[in-house]
């Protein structure tokens, strides 16, 4: 039985007279003790579809079973067997750190010294242990983040939900948090992780589903993903801006496809054939050319290319796109 299984999500939102699918189709399934990472821009139906898989939205058609439950007919026995991260922190600023878990554990009717044993656990594998009798209000972001995390396991639920867990966090503690995670699903937790880091579903993710405009546009593992989009790629930095021009125009000959090219930095990437021996011909017809070169190496596909390849947009520019239609409600 597979951990978490979707089929046929639709969300509907009515917005200024028209209808936005946030979720159009959307069919998932994560078995037990993996990590499914929901890649897509803002604004393509990740946070939507958590909030449906964690009982938060009613979905408008489509079927979504946690550990075989009905999320839309038994919502409370759902919530009873998940935990959930969300993109904010949700922790009562008011209290301290230690007296939010401890809220937390007596809310799932933990007993006192338990949950007051069980948040002091949490509070030193967080590192928090320091911080834990000051009040919420006065932790940095990063903190926050750690505690709300804290906050979803307090329960040792066997579905994690992390909805951008690390968005905004250094790359200090971003690291720190992967260790978090890895350490949850070497315990046996099953989780579904949405991220704007493709470097974070690289790492943490046993297969990856893309979405994009409320539909899934591509699922495997990160490699199968990668093979999809070709093979190597050819990196150059090209010295005088007037040349890149030039220097596209004898990629696309040798290559037989046309380069993208970043007019600001200079850079240009083209698919190639033939390895080490593509990139000394280049490198010798650029010198032939007269064309010089900051910085020039062949590389494998990344998650950033395949991003680029799906949805027509790089990561970063995803990043700033309209936020889902969701988040607004």
């Amino acid at each position: 039985m597979a951990a978490i299984s979707a089929e046929g999500l639709v969300k509907v939102y009515h917005s200024g007279g028209k209808d936005v699918r946030a979720l159009d189709g959307v069919d998932l399934e994560v078995p037990q003790g993996t990590v499914l990472g929901l890649l897509g821009p803002n604004g393509a139906g990740k946070t939507t579809t958590v909030r449906v898989l964690t009982t938060l939205l009613r979905p408008d058609a489509g079927r979504a079973t946690v550990l075989g439950i009905d999320v839309a007919k038994h919502p409370q026995q759902v919530r009873e067997r998940i935990g959930l991260s969300g993109q904010y922190a949700a922790v009562d600023e008011n209290l301290t750190g230690r007296e939010n878990l401890v809220m937390v554990g007596r809310l799932y009717h933990v007993g006192r010294e338990a949950a007051r044993r069980r948040a002091s656990e949490l509070l030193d594998q967080f590192d928090l242990t320091e911080a834990a009798d000051r009040p919420a209000k006065t932790y940095s972001g990063g903190m926050r983040r750690r505690l709300d995390l804290a906050a979803a396991l307090v329960v040792r639920p066997p579905v994690m939900f992390l909805d951008e867990p690390t968005t905004g966090l250094d790359p200090r503690t971003r690291i720190a948090m992967w260790d978090v995670i890895a350490q949850l699903v070497q315990g046996g937790a099953t989780l579904l992780l949405t991220t704007q880091y493709l470097e974070e579903a690289d790492r943490l993710a046993d297969s990856i589903v893309v979405v994009d405009h409320g539909k899934v546009i591509a699922r495997g593992t990160a490699d199968e993903l990668k093979s999809k989009v070709g093979g190597e790629r050819l990196h150059t930095v090209i010295h005088d801006p007037e040349h890149v021009a030039q220097a596209a125009a004898l990629l696309a000959r040798m290559a037989g496809t046309e380069p993208r090219v970043e007019e600001r930095t200079r850079e240009l990437l083209v698919s190639v054939s033939g390895g080490a021996k593509f990139l000394v011909e280049t490198i010798r017809e650029f010198d032939a050319a007269g064309i010089t070169v900051d910085d020039i190496a062949l590389r494998r596909p990344t998650l950033d290319d395949v991003f680029l390849s799906l949805t027509g947009r790089a990561a970063e520019e995803s990043e700033n796109a309209e936020t889902e239609a969701g988040d607004a409600r």
